[in-house]
Formats: structure tokens, C-alpha cells, sequence
């Protein structure tokens, strides 16, 4: 303290005392902080395409009329869904940026989905990757799912509304990134005239590159951390059970959360379709990217059944077919749609449960037909047993009978795999 004086000879007592208690508290909020280092790492700035697709993502210029840009419907604060309370209490699907137009959907997480592979099938015949609930960004145009999904809302005139690719070309010629657009791409790339496809290509890829950012994929939750320390002690997470669950305490996780993952695992048979395999050296995504049909009933305050005739011609006696009702449009797989009605892409878990404040909501489910995990567990717990009086499925073919349904989890046990699913929310 005597050089701090030195260095502040004017300085008062007060100041002074301020001062030290000031660094006091800093060092003890250091001392108190040190279990969440891992999870406070600083992130690496982003790389220019990057910043030109986060600028992307966000601006209010690319919809016709202008207002509403791709965060509209992908909020950071909530794990890259919906923001709005009172749609999320309802209908869960999102106006668009024409007023009263809406689409059929809650909007999916655009974190932690960038390693979705290009839609394809296994050796068992189950289709894997693309993007959208119904998988119908490919990625075999671009070799990229994710790309390709970007080049949707834009021009979907349920959403941003614009009537062509030109359109949207014009508005980033406008904005205050066209010159950062041309350090990336090169001079003339935003030319809408000479190739006005490269350059809409050129767009949708910049979006991707900012939504495989570190920025949108921290992975900086509880979980990490636990992963993380796990990873360094040599144990695999996703050999986690009943009778070995306890070398995995200390790392991060108390006891209901460490029993909340050992039922995830086992039980609740969440890490069916929730892996919990790393991939490419990253801690697990929570998705293995197939399609499933879990039987959710239709959300009656969906929007989309009030549409005019123009956007939804059968009213509300529409039925989403989802994967099985895109491949009955594509010639290559037509012949398999029947097989894949009702069927909807296996979201990540990551970040399910995070939200601004507790009591702020959210939908879940493709349609957001629910508004709370432990309403999900308990449906995925108890949706064939017959006493709960579930309502009937939206399409009752094709239900996923083997990983779900009649579990037999106890009242304590789905409360411990919502708790563990709570620990999946990065730090922002």
C-alpha cells in the first residue's frame, strides 16, 4: 500500500480506504470466480466473415417492408429461439415482416447446429443431417446445410418477404458493410447484375460462418465445464451409469445433477437421440441430426390454421407431415415420404432451458406445443400410458414406440433430468 500512496500523494483517506476495499473485493470475487474459469475464457474476436455474417444476421434492412432481421426470430438471450413472451405463451410460430403473416413453425435453435451433415441415409435407412425441422436445406447444392438454410427466411414470403435475390444484393450494396462484404468476398462480388447467384450464395455462406462462431457457440454451460474436467481425468462422459456415476463427483455437477445425467443416459433414454458422444474434439452437440416422430398433439393456438387460403389452403384441418411432407415433393425420395410423416428433426439440447430471467417462457417442440421441460419429461415419460389422457397425436404413423412413451421414471427422477438439462446453458 505504501507505493499506492506514493504514486497518489493527493489522494484522501477515503480514496484510499475505497481504494483498498475496492481490491479487496476484486481479489475475492477472483477467489470466487475461479470454479467458472473455464466456462469465463475470454472468446476469440471474430474472424472477418464472421463480422460480415453477424452484420448479416442482424439487419433490419433485409425484409420487405424492413424491420425484421434473422434475431428477430433467433435470439442470442434465448439459446437462438424466440424472444417474444406472448408468442411463446401461445402459438410458439413467429410473425413475419409482413403484418398478420405467419409462419407454421416455432423457430429452431440456430446455435450449435453449424455440424448437421448434408441429408442423407444411413445404412438403416434413417435420414441424417439437413436443416429446418423437415430437413429441406439439403446441403447438396451448397455441400452445406447450414449455408443453404440461410438462403431460406429471406426470400419466404411468410417471413423477411423479400421477391427476389437481386432485392437483397441492393440492400447490403447500401449498408455500412458493403465495403467489409468486398474484403471478403473481393472486389465486384456484391454485383447483382453479372452474378447475382454467387453473390446471394456469398451472403447466405457469411450467415453460416458467423452461426459456426464461438460467439454463438461458446460452449461455455455447467456442462462444459464438468465435460471438460472429465475429458482431463480421463473419463468419458458418455459411459456414465447406475454403478459408476460417483467417480464423476467433484467435477462440476452435485449430486441430482450427476443423477439427472445417469438417467439421461440409461432410463430416460434422452442419449438415444441426445448423444453424448463428442464430435470433431467438441463436447457433445446433444443431437445425432435423425428425424423422429414423438407423437406431440397439434398446438390449437398455432397461427398458421387462421392463414388465408393463399398461404394455407387447408385451414385447420392442415397437418404438418414434416421430413415425410418435404420428401414427398422431392422426386429423389418420394417414394420414402410415407415412411417419414410426422417425423421432425432431433433438436440440441444446448441451451434448452436458457432464458433472460426464470420466469421468462418458452416453446418447445416443433409446433411449441409445450411450455416447460418438465412438461416435455413428462410426456416423453408417460405419453402411452393411459391414465395421463394425453391428447392424440398430430400423425399417429411412424411413432417413436422404443425410446419413449411408457418409461416408468418417477416423479423424482424427471424433476432430476430437468435438472440436468439446466445445466446446459452457456454463460453469456
Amino acid at each position: 500500500m505504501k507505493k499506492k500512496y506514493l504514486l497518489f500523494p493527493t489522494l484522501s483517506l477515503t480514496v484510499l480506504v475505497l481504494l483498498i476495499s475496492l481490491s479487496c473485493s476484486s481479489r475475492k470475487k477472483s477467489a470466487r470466480g475461479e470454479g467458472q474459469k473455464e466456462a469465463s475464457l475470454k472468446l476469440a474476436a471474430l474472424t472477418p466473415i464472421e463480422e460480415l455474417g453477424k452484420k448479416l444476421f442482424f439487419d433490419k434492412n433485409l425484409s420487405t417492408p424492413e424491420g425484421q432481421e434473422c434475431a428477430a426470430c433467433h435470439a442470442r438471450a434465448v439459446g437462438g429461439t424466440g424472444p417474444d413472451e406472448a408468442i411463446n405463451r401461445s402459438g410458439g410460430v413467429y410473425e413475419g415482416a409482413v403484418k398478420g403473416r405467419f409462419g407454421n413453425r416455432k423457430p429452431p435453435s440456430s446455435a450449435y447446429a453449424g455440424d448437421s451433415p448434408v441429408l442423407h441415409r444411413d445404412a438403416e435407412g434413417n435420414f441424417i443431417g439437413g436443416m429446418f425441422w423437415d430437413g429441406r436445406a439439403t446441403g447438396e447444392t451448397l455441400g452445406d446445410p447450414l449455408a443453404e438454410q440461410a438462403m431460406g427466411p429471406v426470400l419466404n414470403p411468410l417471413e423477411q418477404n423479400n421477391p427476389d435475390k437481386k432485392s437483397i444484393i441492393l440492400q447490403v450494396q447500401k449498408s455500412d458493410y458493403a465495403a467489409l462484404f468486398e474484403e471478403v468476398w473481393g472486389k465486384g462480388s456484391l454485383d447483382a447484375e453479372k452474378n447475382g447467384d454467387a453473390a446471394y450464395e456469398k451472403i447466405a455462406r457469411s450467415i453460416a460462418a458467423y452461426e459456426r462462431s464461438a460467439e454463438v457457440n461458446p460452449f461455455s454451460s455447467k456442462f462444459d465445464d464438468f465435460w471438460r474436467r472429465a475429458q482431463a481425468a480421463g473419463l468419458a462422459v458418455d459411459s456414465i451409469d447406475d454403478s459408476g456415476w460417483k467417480k464423476f463427483a467433484g467435477l462440476g455437477l452435485d449430486d441430482q445433477e450427476l443423477q439427472g445425467l445417469v438417467l439421461f443416459k440409461t432410463k430416460g433414454k434422452c442419449a438415444d437421440c441426445h448423444v453424448l458422444t463428442a464430435e470433431k474434439g467438441k463436447a457433445p452437440l446433444f443431437t445425432d441430426f435423425t428425424y423422429d416422430n414423438l407423437g406431440i398433439p397439434k398446438n390449437p393456438e398455432n397461427p398458421f390454421y387462421k392463414m388465408p387460403k393463399d398461404w394455407n389452403p387447408d385451414g385447420p384441418d392442415w397437418v404438418d407431415k414434416g421430413l415425410g411432407g418435404f420428401l414427398e415433393e422431392s422426386p429423389k425420395y418420394a417414394s420414402l415420404a410415407s415412411a417419414n410423416f410426422g417425423k421432425h428433426k432431433v433438436p440440441t439440447l444446448r441451451n434448452v432451458d436458457l432464458r433472460p430471467r426464470p420466469d421468462f417462457p418458452k416453446a418447445y417442440m416443433h409446433n411449441g406445443f409445450f411450455k416447460d421441460l418438465e412438461a416435455v419429461v413428462h410426456f416423453y415419460n408417460t405419453r402411452d400410458v393411459s391414465s395421463e389422457n394425453w391428447p392424440a397425436p398430430e400423425i399417429s404413423e411412424n411413432l417413436n414406440t422404443t425410446e419413449m412413451g411408457n418409461l416408468g421414471l418417477t416423479a423424482k427422477e424427471e424433476a432430476a433430468i430437468v435438472l440436468f438439462m439446466k445445466t446446459l446453458s452457456d454463460r453469456l
